[in-house]
């Protein structure tokens, strides 16, 4: 069994971490020893991100930095890999990216008879260019012995057809294949998987409009772990529940199916889409 330490002495960069999922896994990997990069990208969120950074160290005894860089534009990811090497570069000059999270996104949910050009656009530079680039900066210091690790966030919307969904889906289909390639040509370097969530509890729901949300209803309704327990759940859950057929998962939840895929006991494994749905993802 590994230590609950794992991740001891290891650096991971996580994008967009610096609230809702991307904060909760990279506590996930602060807490189990790793150092870590919070990655966020306007200056709305530096006071948040730093504050997490100072908190993770204060808690966990790791290293932590913040660094702004707008993965959306295209000198970014280089940017971000550069303030992650003049940090955390060791005595000896040595500087090692261990763990890489591809989390960063946009969703811009529209219909396709409404669908705009920009916006689809921007959603492409973000799931999509941003994570190719952020990966191509990393390769000059990714592990040679297959003990990095890459996990691409993609979503179960690209198999489950959800209203206005184009840019979204699409998207993150394509950041689905790009996994399977990375896998393949990183294979001496480090193994690349991608976790698909299903719903998750950030909040997305209060403002989802009603179409999406009876979509999703009767997906939810058939998901064998999305039946809310009364006395486990709480109540605002419950409630959220009887609305949208089942509960969504909770962020430590999907959280804790990245870390596994980044587990040394994982090195078997490149190339696959993990569903994080509760069992949504058998759900047609």
């Amino acid at each position: 069994m590994a230590p609950f330490r794992v991740f001891e002495g290891k650096l991971a960069i996580i994008t967009g971490a610096s609230r809702s999922f991307g904060a909760v896994v990279a506590e996930h990997f602060a807490s189990r020893g790793a150092n870590v990069v919070i990655n966020y990208a306007t200056d709305g969120s530096t006071e948040t991100a730093k504050a997490l950074a100072k908190d993770f160290e204060a808690k966990y005894n790791v290293r932590a930095l913040a660094v702004k860089a707008d993965l959306s534009k295209p000198e970014a990811p280089q940017q971000l890999v550069d303030a992650a090497k003049a940090h955390f570069t060791d005595a000896n000059g040595r500087f090692q990216i261990d763990i890489l999270i591809n989390n960063a996104a946009t969703v811009n949910a529209q219909g396709i008879d409404q669908l705009d050009l920009d916006l689809f656009d921007a959603t492409f530079n973000l799931n999509c260019k941003a994570p190719a680039l952020l990966v191509k900066a990393s390769f000059p210091y990714l592990p040679t012995d297959r003990s990095g690790r890459i996990v691409n966030i993609s979503s179960a919307t690209t198999t489950w057809g959800v209203w206005w969904q184009t840019s979204y889906a699409g998207t993150k289909g394509a950041i689905e294949a790009m996994t399977r390639v990375w896998a393949r040509e990183l294979a001496e370097r480090a193994t690349v998987n991608a976790v698909a969530p299903g719903p998750m509890d950030t909040g997305l729901y209060s403002s989802l409009p009603d179409e999406p949300r009876e979509a999703l209803r009767p997906l939810n309704i058939l998901t064998p772990l999305a039946k809310a327990r009364p006395g486990v759940d709480s109540q605002e859950v419950l409630d959220l529940a009887q609305s949208i057929g089942g509960r969504p998962g909770y962020l430590e939840e999907v959280a804790g199916v990245v870390g596994v895929c980044c587990l040394p006991e994982s090195g078997w494994m490149t190339g696959n889409l993990v569903g994080a749905s509760g069992g949504g993802a058998f759900v047609r």
